[in-house]
């Protein structure tokens, strides 16, 4: 998946001399997990741009080029560091479309790794996507492998408006795919039926929609499961989870990040809504728990795992 955001990041550069690549150690190393490796060699360093180590400016700085006419993509080492940004992030970037009543908008893309399973040290694994989620104007993008990162990333580069675009570490070299050059952007807030089947919907984004898939591999022929993968979570596809969950009359939802206020629970919310009468039980959630990501060896007990969902499939087909 590392190499296919780089084949993306390639390609939009390439395509549009306007898109330019920020952020710390972007340049020279190539990134932290390499994912902008050799980008500032093809295409110089007055358009792939080693930054000082200032989130805040890295925001607010691409929020001016942005007004100015470029699109550039930043990158935010971690997920974790973003916060001293989150004020450029939601005051300006989020609203300029708004307060501006549409004479500027802000083709930015902040591209940065989340999400535990590599052992890393506090602030590194955290998987706070809700928060971005929650803000209106932005959207939010999280890939499952490297077709979906590589159609994924292109389209949000060639989207007016931010996009918080946020990478699952633990998948960067985890999943082999062929990505053609020729692939065509995926469209944003449209999710994906990785799965078909008519008893129960799972639905998951990121590295646990594998986890996921693994879950479903272990019950083999004994349910027939549709399987989601959301890769949009903000605008969220509501259409594709309800007509879903009609036909199954079953949900189970999964996500690393804690548990409340949480992506599955704004899902649950639109399933009651729009669907609580065909459900044939309650929809379940498999989630992480209401703490910091623990270190090291506990981070196994925080992340959900195959046999967490498996459980969760059984209870509602019990039902």
């Amino acid at each position: 998946m590392a190499q296919a955001i780089t084949q993306a990041l390639e390609a939009e550069m390439q395509a549009d001399e306007k898109v330019l690549v920020l952020g710390e150690d972007v340049g020279l190393n190539g990134g932290v997990f390499r994912a902008t490796d050799g980008l500032q060699k093809t295409f110089g360093e007055q358009r792939v741009i080693d930054t000082p180590l200032a989130e805040s400016g890295i925001i607010g700085t691409s929020v001016g080029l942005s007004i100015y006419g470029f699109k550039p993509v930043a990158e935010i080492q971690f997920s974790g560091f973003m916060y001293p940004g989150f004020n450029q992030l939601v005051t300006a970037a989020a609203r300029l479309r708004n307060r501006t009543r549409g004479e500027f908008t802000i083709p930015l893309v902040v591209r940065m790794p989340y999400g535990g399973g590599i052992r890393a040290l506090e602030h590194h694994s955290e998987s706070m996507e809700a928060l971005y989620a929650h803000i209106p104007g932005l959207k939010v993008v999280i890939p499952s492998s490297p077709k979906e990162a590589y159609g994924l990333l292109r389209a949000a580069i060639q989207d007016p408006d931010p996009v918080v675009f946020m990478e699952p570490k633990r998948i960067y070299r985890a999943i082999k795919e062929e990505v053609k050059e020729d692939q065509e952007p995926i469209p944003l807030g449209k999710a994906k039926i990785t799965k078909e089947g008519d008893e129960c919907t799972v639905i998951a984004y990121g590295a646990m929609h594998w986890v996921a898939q693994k879950a479903i591999a272990q019950l083999g022929y004994k349910y027939h499961i549709e399987l989601i993968d959301l890769r949009t979570i903000s605008p969220l596809d509501t259409e594709t989870i309800i007509k879903s969950v009609k036909k199954t009359g079953r949900c189970v939802i999964t996500h690393e990040a804690p548990r409340s206020y949480g992506v599955a629970a704004e899902i649950i919310a639109q399933i009651n809504e729009k669907a609580l009468y065909e459900l044939q039980a309650p929809v379940e959630r498999v989630t992480g728990y209401d703490t910091i990501m623990p270190y090291y060896q506990n981070e196994t007990n925080y992340i959900p795992d195959e046999e967490k969902i498996v459980a969760a499939i059984e209870r509602v087909m019990k039902e």
